[in-house]
C-alpha cells in the first residue's frame, strides 16, 4: 500500500514538473530555464456571462469577479478597482481588465485574445474613473499620458477620468496629457504595454 502511495505521488511531481514543456509551442525547443515561458504562453480567461438575476441591464456595467482574469495580461483586475475596465459584449459576456492600456489592447485585436468574438461583437466598454471610482463609457473618458502616477503594474498606464476637469488636475500635480478616446492610437498602446504577445 504505501509502495502504491509513493508511486502516485511521484506520478503527481512528475506531472507537475513536464507541465511547463507540455505547454510550450511545437516549434520551439524544451529548456530548463523558464524565464522565457511567460512571453510564450497565453492565458486564456474565459468571458464572464451575463447573469440575469444580477438585477443590471444586460449592457450595464457589473462589478468585478473576484476570480476574473484580464486575457490580456493574465492578472485579477478585482484587486486594482481604481484602475479597472470591462467590455461587454452583445451577448450580455464580459471580460474584465486590469488597466486601460490592456482594455486598449484588447480592442485593437478581440479575436486574437479571445476567439469566440470579433470586434464586432463588442457592445460598450468602461473605464473606472480615477477620482471617483465609478464606471464610465470608455468612449466619453479622458486619459492622461505619461504622467507620474503608475498603474497596477507599476508602470505606465493611463489614468482614466469622467471629466476634463479632473483629468487636467492630474495633469497640473503628476505630469502628462490628456487624451480622448480617439487619440489613443494602436502605436501608443503597443510602446505603453509589455504584456501584449506578439506572433512570429
Amino acid at each position: 500500500m504505501r509502495l502504491r502511495t509513493k508511486l502516485l505521488s511521484a506520478g503527481v511531481v512528475l506531472s507537475a514538473l513536464a507541465t511547463p514543456v507540455l505547454l510550450m509551442p511545437r516549434d520551439k525547443p524544451a529548456s530548463r530555464n523558464l524565464e522565457h515561458v511567460a512571453n510564450d504562453l497565453c492565458i486564456v480567461a474565459p468571458a464572464t456571462p451575463y447573469d440575469p438575476a444580477s438585477g443590471l441591464e444586460m449592457l450595464d456595467p457589473r462589478a468585478i469577479p473576484a476570480a476574473a482574469r484580464c486575457p490580456v495580461c493574465g492578472m485579477y483586475p478585482a484587486r486594482n478597482p481604481r484602475w479597472a475596465a470591462q467590455t461587454l459584449f452583445k451577448d450580455g459576456a464580459a471580460h474584465f481588465f486590469d488597466s486601460p492600456i490592456d482594455l486598449f489592447a484588447f480592442l485593437q485585436a478581440v479575436d486574437r485574445h479571445d476567439r469566440r468574438y470579433t470586434s464586432n461583437d463588442v457592445a460598450a466598454s468602461f473605464v473606472t474613473d480615477f477620482e471617483s471610482g465609478q464606471w464610465v463609457e470608455a468612449r466619453n473618458a479622458f486619459f492622461i499620458n505619461g504622467s507620474s502616477t503608475l498603474g497596477p503594474m507599476r508602470d505606465a498606464d493611463l489614468p482614466a477620468f469622467a471629466s476634463r476637469k479632473a483629468a487636467d488636475t492630474l495633469v497640473r500635480s503628476q505630469g502628462g496629457k490628456v487624451l480622448t478616446f480617439a487619440e489613443i492610437t494602436p502605436e501608443l498602446i503597443h510602446s505603453l504595454s509589455r504584456n501584449l504577445h506578439h506572433r512570429h
